[in-house]
């Protein structure tokens, strides 16, 4: 009776060890978001903590369906589902719109359960397919807080072409749905109609010119050039 008792006891201790462990995977956590651009907006952001199998885009892999939705026009509807889908736990739109230039936002007492990686992404508005974007950052076990600088990228879906078009924000149709700031040029006669890369890269960043009524860009490129990164994000864990 005494060897069965010890076995039971063991058992018991190994079960209550392997609760413990799986306890310490979930995190509470905190996300700020800031805008560093001069002159862009991000559209509304998803930021998805998911398992280290999951990925809401891949650097130098075709972009998904949710991703070039995201890039193009800004909806996040199809990527917040590929992500749930995949067990994700989501935030979408934590801004309630559009961030502006030199604006935060934030996400407090975000559960990520027994997820452990962190991602976020939103389109970079005014562009073709630019978006900003954190791929899987395993979220540290370590109560603290962490800052992070993230990079736009390029969808590789649609030409950047720079010219602003009503209705372009459907994947497939070329051109930039809104210029947020209105303050662009018209007119433009096209940056380029073609891309060599058509995976998700690095963004080259807007070109733009400064000649409002013509040029080959509707951007300002006074106002709306930018490169990397082009925003922060700090993480507390607590």
């Amino acid at each position: 009776m005494r060897i069965k008792s010890k076995l039971l006891t063991s058992a018991l201790r190994g079960v209550s060890l392997l609760l413990i462990a799986s306890q310490s995977l979930a995190a509470t956590v905190s996300v700020e978001i800031t805008n560093l651009t001069h002159g862009s907006y991000f559209t509304p952001l998803l930021v998805a903590a998911h398992s280290d199998t999951t990925h809401l885009f891949e650097v130098g892999t075709i972009a998904t369906d949710g991703i070039q939705e995201m890039a193009e026009g800004g909806s996040i509807a199809t990527l917040s589902t590929e992500a749930t889908d995949a067990g994700s736990v989501v935030s979408e739109n934590p801004a309630g719109g559009l961030l502006a230039p030199a604006q935060y936002t934030s996400i407090t007492d975000f559960d990520t359960l027994t997820n452990t990686h962190l991602s976020i992404t939103a389109m970079v508005l005014p562009s073709n397919d630019g978006f900003v974007g954190l791929d899987g950052w395993e979220i540290p076990t370590t109560a603290g807080t962490y800052t992070l600088f993230l990079n736009a990228y390029d969808a590789g879906t649609e030409a950047n072409n720079e010219l602003v078009a009503d209705g372009s924000g459907a994947a497939g149709i070329l051109g930039i749905p809104a210029n947020p700031g209105a303050n662009g040029g018209s007119n433009g006669t096209g940056v380029t109609t073609t891309e060599a890369n058509n995976n998700v890269h690095i963004h080259r960043g807007v070109l733009g010119d400064t000649d409002l009524e013509g040029g080959t860009s509707d951007l300002d490129s006074r106002i709306h050039r930018w490169l990397n990164p082009v925003a922060k994000v700090v993480v507390t864990v607590q």
